[in-house]
């Protein structure tokens, strides 16, 4: 709380004089977030968790990816940024956190795809890189680092994701500013509106991790997945598209899974990490089980 009352001391200048303690938000497995009241206006205060630099944050790169992502129009505005204590200021946003179901609607898909093109289009240089086959390697390193012990499913999984990283090349795979952690808990809409939040993990990378992450996070169907891509690039998705697709989705749960054996190691939030990370490695092993996945990575080759 010490650490509390020091932001909002040094927010007062920028945003006028409180009204009320801030109050806890729900939901979060990574920081602790609050909405507080200044000058009139409501706001959310994101105060980083313990030691999330392991998990190869970038404060900021989140604070530049939500400064663009708001002036395109799908997520909130910045409105302060402190460095000690860190903490990232935005506009309190009036709607509801939507589900997995909500986003699986036709409609909402080809918004959230459009979304999400806006952002990878913005042409926003963002110093901190995404790539999820170096960053499973480094969470493995990290984990071993703090005493953590690398579940033996690892090593399969990483030989598997050196056969989709060898498959995955052409224009559509050069890095782009992307968002990286598409959870339905980081989309709010009003009915009208989709904002998305939480921008920490932003950084340059692979658009269809973009897509991947969303699909697989908010269990799109086939026919889903195709949607989706036929509403982000304007045409049927072919072969190869949905090849790519499928391939991400396992280093989706690649990521997910490692980055729950490092938070078992560092967090101090109440979250059962192993069960987390277990879950992820149970479905990319179905993944990788699935006769469509050989076939995806020689259908992933084909020229773009």
């Amino acid at each position: 709380m010490d650490e509390l009352v020091r932001i909002v001391q040094q927010l007062v200048p920028e945003l006028g004089e409180p009204e009320g303690d801030p109050s806890p938000l729900d939901g979060g497995i990574t920081n602790r977030n609050y909405r507080a009241r200044f000058g009139g206006a409501d706001y959310v205060i994101r105060v980083p968790g313990k030691d999330t630099s392991l998990l190869e944050i970038d404060r900021d790169a989140e604070r530049e990816a939500n400064e663009t992502a708001a002036s395109v129009g799908i997520a909130p505005a910045v409105a302060a940024h402190l460095t000690d204590p860190p903490c990232l200021v935005t506009r309190f946003i009036v709607g509801s956190e939507m589900s997995p179901e909500q986003l699986r609607e036709p409609a909402v898909l080809v918004r959230v795809a459009g979304a999400l093109r806006s952002f990878h289009d913005s042409g926003l240089s963002l110093r901190t890189k995404f790539d999820s086959f170096r960053l499973v390697e480094t969470y493995a390193d990290t984990a071993a680092g703090r005493g953590v012990e690398v579940p033996p499913a690892y090593d399969e999984a990483h030989a598997h994701s050196a056969e989709i990283e060898a498959a995955l090349s052409g224009p559509e795979h050069k890095p782009v500013p992307c968002h990286n952690d598409l959870l339905a808990a980081n989309f709010l809409g009003d009915g009208d509106h989709i904002w998305i939040v939480d921008w920490e993990y932003a950084g340059m990378g692979n658009r269809y991790f973009d897509l991947a992450n969303f699909a697989v996070n908010n269990e799109l169907d086939q026919g889903q997945q195709a949607a989706l891509l036929e509403a982000y690039f304007q045409e049927p998705a072919g072969e190869r598209r949905l090849a790519c697709l499928r391939l991400m989705r396992f280093m989706s749960d690649f990521r997910e899974a490692m980055w729950g054996v490092v938070q078992s190691g560092i967090s101090e939030l109440d979250f059962n990490f192993g069960a987390y990370a277990g879950k992820h490695f149970a479905r990319l092993r179905e993944t990788a089980a699935d006769p469509s996945f050989a076939t995806s990575l020689k259908q992933a080759h084909a020229e773009s």
